[in-house]
């Protein structure tokens, strides 16, 4: 019993993240401040207010690129506002369909 619960202990900590993530609020940095966040960090959480009721306020995940993604996830650009631009540049990561051009057998197998 002693070794399952090892095992699972060992299993939890191998798909944990080695590092934590820090928080940011883009709307007091500069549109470079938060690309250069996100560039020295690799990922960053930004929050920030709702355009449409300033009352919620968001929040995500963005990436310098793709490998601080899942392997089933692509960095796509997006756009926050930040002290300076409404539309800042940014990528975050989005689920992709890898096989949706490729299937996994190849093109000659019927799905």
């Amino acid at each position: 019993m002693r070794i399952i619960a090892l095992a699972l202990a060992v299993g939890v900590l191998a798909v944990t993240p080695a590092s934590a993530i820090n928080r940011y609020n883009s709307e007091k940095m500069s549109c470079s401040q938060v690309q250069a966040t996100i560039k020295s960090e690799g990922a960053a959480i930004m929050r920030y207010h709702s355009k449409t009721n300033p009352s919620l306020q968001l929040f995500d995940r963005y990436v310098r690129n793709s490998s601080y993604c899942n392997w089933n996830e692509d960095a796509v650009p997006a756009w926050i506002p930040s002290r300076d631009d409404s539309s800042c540049f940014v990528r975050k990561c989005r689920e992709v369909d890898h096989f949706e051009d490729h299937p996994p057998f190849g093109p000659w197998i019927p799905h």
